[in-house]
Protein backbone atom coordinates (compact mmCIF):
# COMPACT_ATOMS: atom_id res chain seq x y z
CA UNK A 1 0.00 0.00 0.00
CA UNK A 2 2.87 2.40 0.68
CA UNK A 3 4.18 2.22 -2.88
CA UNK A 4 0.93 3.40 -4.49
CA UNK A 5 0.95 6.77 -6.19
CA UNK A 6 -1.24 9.37 -4.50
CA UNK A 7 -4.32 10.30 -6.51
CA UNK A 8 -4.90 14.02 -6.89
CA UNK A 9 -8.29 15.24 -5.79
CA UNK A 10 -8.88 18.65 -7.32
CA UNK A 11 -12.38 19.81 -8.11
CA UNK A 12 -12.00 19.70 -11.88
CA UNK A 13 -9.63 18.16 -14.35
CA UNK A 14 -9.17 18.33 -18.10
CA UNK A 15 -9.05 15.83 -20.91
CA UNK A 16 -6.04 16.34 -23.20
CA UNK A 17 -6.02 15.15 -26.80
CA UNK A 18 -3.38 14.28 -29.37
CA UNK A 19 -5.11 13.39 -32.62
CA UNK A 20 -6.00 14.38 -36.17
CA UNK A 21 -7.97 17.54 -36.93
CA UNK A 22 -11.36 15.83 -37.33
CA UNK A 23 -11.10 14.06 -33.97
CA UNK A 24 -9.94 17.20 -32.17
CA UNK A 25 -12.73 19.24 -33.78
CA UNK A 26 -15.35 16.76 -32.59
CA UNK A 27 -14.09 16.92 -29.02
CA UNK A 28 -13.81 20.72 -29.14
CA UNK A 29 -17.44 20.92 -30.29
CA UNK A 30 -18.35 18.72 -27.33
CA UNK A 31 -16.74 21.26 -25.00
CA UNK A 32 -13.50 19.50 -24.11
CA UNK A 33 -11.13 22.28 -25.27
CA UNK A 34 -9.33 24.63 -22.93
CA UNK A 35 -6.89 27.54 -23.30
CA UNK A 36 -5.23 28.75 -20.11
CA UNK A 37 -3.91 32.21 -19.25
CA UNK A 38 -0.54 31.41 -20.85
CA UNK A 39 -2.36 30.50 -24.11
CA UNK A 40 -1.52 26.80 -23.66
CA UNK A 41 -4.13 24.41 -25.04
CA UNK A 42 -5.05 20.92 -23.93
CA UNK A 43 -4.76 19.44 -27.43
CA UNK A 44 -2.34 18.90 -30.29
CA UNK A 45 -3.59 18.58 -33.86
CA UNK A 46 -1.44 16.07 -35.73
CA UNK A 47 -1.16 16.45 -39.48
CA UNK A 48 1.42 15.67 -42.15
CA UNK A 49 3.59 18.61 -40.99
CA UNK A 50 3.68 17.58 -37.32
CA UNK A 51 7.03 16.12 -36.29
CA UNK A 52 7.52 13.20 -33.93
CA UNK A 53 9.39 15.59 -31.62
CA UNK A 54 6.29 17.80 -31.35
CA UNK A 55 4.18 14.76 -30.49
CA UNK A 56 6.73 13.63 -27.89
CA UNK A 57 6.82 17.09 -26.34
CA UNK A 58 3.01 17.32 -26.18
CA UNK A 59 2.75 13.84 -24.64
CA UNK A 60 5.37 14.71 -22.00
CA UNK A 61 3.69 18.04 -21.27
CA UNK A 62 0.19 16.57 -20.96
CA UNK A 63 1.33 13.71 -18.72
CA UNK A 64 3.07 16.10 -16.32
CA UNK A 65 0.40 18.79 -16.08
CA UNK A 66 -1.46 18.78 -12.77
CA UNK A 67 -4.79 19.79 -14.32
CA UNK A 68 -5.10 16.88 -16.77
CA UNK A 69 -6.80 13.62 -15.76
CA UNK A 70 -7.05 11.81 -19.11
CA UNK A 71 -4.96 11.93 -22.28
CA UNK A 72 -6.77 10.72 -25.39
CA UNK A 73 -4.37 9.84 -28.17
CA UNK A 74 -5.21 8.46 -31.59
CA UNK A 75 -3.78 5.00 -31.94
CA UNK A 76 -1.85 5.79 -35.11
CA UNK A 77 -0.27 8.78 -33.32
CA UNK A 78 0.50 6.61 -30.30
CA UNK A 79 2.33 4.22 -32.62
CA UNK A 80 4.66 7.08 -33.55
CA UNK A 81 5.67 7.50 -29.89
CA UNK A 82 5.01 3.92 -28.77
CA UNK A 83 8.10 3.86 -26.55
CA UNK A 84 6.69 6.78 -24.50
CA UNK A 85 3.18 5.36 -24.28
CA UNK A 86 4.37 1.90 -23.26
CA UNK A 87 6.80 3.23 -20.66
CA UNK A 88 4.21 5.52 -19.04
CA UNK A 89 2.98 3.83 -15.84
CA UNK A 90 1.23 6.44 -13.69
CA UNK A 91 -2.49 6.11 -12.94
CA UNK A 92 -3.25 9.79 -13.51
CA UNK A 93 -3.45 11.04 -16.14
CA UNK A 94 -4.80 7.90 -17.74
CA UNK A 95 -3.70 7.30 -21.33
CA UNK A 96 -6.45 6.04 -23.65
CA UNK A 97 -5.86 5.16 -27.29
CA UNK A 98 -8.76 5.94 -29.58
CA UNK A 99 -9.45 5.20 -33.27
CA UNK A 100 -9.58 7.90 -35.91
CA UNK A 101 -11.58 8.27 -39.07
CA UNK A 102 -8.74 7.23 -41.37
CA UNK A 103 -7.03 4.69 -39.13
CA UNK A 104 -9.15 1.92 -37.58
CA UNK A 105 -8.54 0.66 -34.06
CA UNK A 106 -6.13 -2.28 -33.75
CA UNK A 107 -6.37 -4.02 -30.36
CA UNK A 108 -2.95 -5.62 -30.91
CA UNK A 109 -1.28 -2.21 -30.51
CA UNK A 110 -3.32 -0.91 -27.55
CA UNK A 111 -1.02 -0.51 -24.52
CA UNK A 112 -3.88 -0.56 -21.99
CA UNK A 113 -5.38 -3.72 -23.44
CA UNK A 114 -2.00 -5.45 -23.49
CA UNK A 115 -1.46 -4.56 -19.81
CA UNK A 116 -4.89 -5.93 -18.90
CA UNK A 117 -4.16 -9.16 -20.78
CA UNK A 118 -0.83 -9.42 -18.95
CA UNK A 119 -2.51 -8.90 -15.56
CA UNK A 120 -5.14 -11.54 -16.26
CA UNK A 121 -2.56 -14.01 -17.51
CA UNK A 122 -0.43 -13.58 -14.36
CA UNK A 123 -3.51 -13.85 -12.15
CA UNK A 124 -4.55 -17.09 -13.84
CA UNK A 125 -1.05 -18.48 -13.39
CA UNK A 126 -1.07 -17.45 -9.71
CA UNK A 127 -4.51 -19.01 -9.14
CA UNK A 128 -3.36 -22.27 -10.73
CA UNK A 129 -0.54 -22.50 -8.20
CA UNK A 130 -2.90 -22.39 -5.22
Amino acid sequence: MADRAPVRTNNSALIAMIADEDTITGFLLAGVGNVDLRRKTNYLIVDSKTTVKQIEDAFKEFTTREDIAIVLISQYVANMVRFLVDSYNKPIPAILEIPSKDHPYDPAHDSVLSRVKYLFSTESVASDRR
